[in-house]
């Protein structure tokens, strides 16, 4: 049997389990909260496998891993950055937003920055919010669509429409169908199966370079082949800063706030903690070892850098994991791209009163919704083609500027007021779009730390007043 009879067979079943798990969920989904959340009722394991699997998605695989092939070791920034935001977001940010999600009903991230905030401000903040949360889920859905791309291009040689077209209807359809807990549940299967290549191919790129000894002399022995007079202390410094940076980003991701407002009690939490932070640990240090390792595997001319994860693996798996790899990249692809249409589609049919004005048919509003974002957002991965890790760094950098301040604010017991929760948004959003648009720093520190710091100092400066 060839490499791509198995990788089709491969994918069709894997598909086919996704899309039953769709099926199963609908049964649960009979309301917009359901829809949308999950009845609140979601288990500490499904939380914490979801929440990792969302955070991780083909920038991870695929983007990470030829992030490390491009810089080498000083990638290794990124890690610390990653992990210490497991950390805020869990255990900082995670009780409280819990307990006020539970006590007020909440549904959206929205709901809890606009709380108690009435007329006509109450209106500015949703719609600002809900018009940032759709203009950067639309670049970050392209990029999960556009590694769907890489990834079906690879095994079958199709087009990069056709590729696109057939990630996205599948993810469409489970999350039409089931909502919150089909993508919940999902996400969870495919945190594993990404735990599985994570471990495998990293595993067997180390054994086709001798071992763990010869895997160490041969990364030192490159790096000193390829250090420059470019590599100064400033951008060694700049890229250290802008690579740890990424880990105040998951502070403002509605994507996986939503994930703790879901779980079913506030006991949960840290069970789910510990949890998240193996499998986070276990997986990007993995992809590091993978993008070092393909440094000296594969020569710069074998692979177009995205798509390096898919050279390395033809060169060190036997044809037989093809299928499964393949599998792997695109559970990563659909972990993250259901979870942001959903929450795209929250902000659309929830927080800006779509499903309101049709109340008889709410769940449907929102499931419409949801559909024609994921066509826009493939629409804008055909049309304006970009790095996978370029287009997920931006929205993520821009969504938590823009709401990670006003997040960190209220677990301080200082919540902004909604002056001050308009000025941190509009100050974080929009100063990093003009820095994005700007030339690159080392590591991009600018990009990724000045909006979030001056919108946290607006956000601390105009609290709310004390009842």
């Amino acid at each position: 049997m060839s490499t791509t009879t198995i990788t089709l067979i491969t994918l069709v079943l894997y598909q086919g389990a996704l899309l039953g798990v769709g099926f199963w969920a609908k049964g649960r989904t009979t309301t917009t909260r359901d829809f949308f959340l999950g009845g609140r009722n979601v288990g500490p394991l499904v939380t914490a496998m979801s929440y990792g699997a969302s955070s991780s998605s083909a920038w991870v695989l695929l983007g990470l891993t030829a992030s490390f092939y491009a810089i080498g070791a000083k990638a290794l920034w990124i890690l610390p950055g990653v992990w210490a935001g497991y950390a805020v977001v869990w255990l900082f940010i995670g009780p409280g937003l819990r307990r006020i999600a539970g006590e007020r009903d909440l549904v959206t991230i929205i709901d809890y920055l606009a709380l108690d905030v009435e007329g006509l401000l109450r209106k500015i903040i949703v719609w600002l919010a809900a018009g940032m949360i759709i203009f950067s889920f639309s670049f970050y859905v392209a990029g999960q669509f556009q590694g769907a791309g890489i990834a079906f291009a690879s095994a079958f040689d199709l087009p990069m429409s056709a590729s696109v077209i057939i990630g996205a209807s599948v993810v469409l359809i489970y999350t039409w169908l089931g909502g919150f807990w089909a993508v919940s549940v999902t996400d969870a299967v495919q945190a594993g199966l990404m735990l599985l290549v994570a471990i495998t191919l990293p595993i067997a790129a180390i054994i086709a370079l001798g071992g763990p000894v010869d895997f160490w002399a041969a990364l030192r022995a490159e790096a000193a082949n390829t250090a420059g007079p470019n590599a100064g202390l400033l951008a060694g410094i700049g890229f250290a800063v802008g690579s740890l940076g990424i880990g105040i980003g998951p502070v403002g991701q509605p994507q996986l706030l939503t994930r703790l407002m879901a779980i079913d009690s506030q006991a949960a939490i840290k069970k789910a903690f510990v949890i998240a932070i193996i499998w986070s640990v276990l997986v990007f240090s993995a992809m590091a070892v993978l993008g070092l390792s393909a440094r000296v595997l594969i020569s710069p001319e074998a692979s177009n850098g995205e798509g390096v994860f898919f050279a390395l693996s033809h060169a060190v798996l036997p044809g037989i994991l093809a299928g499964i790899v393949l599998a792997a990249v695109l559970s990563a692809i659909m972990s993250t791209a259901d979870s942001l249409l959903l929450v795209a589609g929250s902000a659309a049919a929830h927080d800006l009163g779509l499903a309101k004005r049709f109340p008889d048919h709410a769940l449907l509003v929102s499931r419409l919704t949801t559909a024609a974002l994921c066509v826009a957002a493939a629409i804008l991965t055909l049309a304006l083609p970009a790095s996978i890790y370029g287009r997920v760094l931006f929205a993520w950098s821009a969504l938590g500027a823009a709401f990670g301040p006003l997040i960190i604010a209220a677990a301080l017991v200082r919540a902004a007021s909604p002056v001050g929760t308009i000025a941190a948004m509009l100050i974080g959003f929009t100063l990093t779009v003009i820095l994005y648009l700007q030339p690159n720093t080392p590591g991009d520190w600018a990009e990724r730390i000045i909006p979030f710091a001056l919108a946290l100092a607006v956000a601390l400066a105009l609290p709310k007043a004390r009842p």
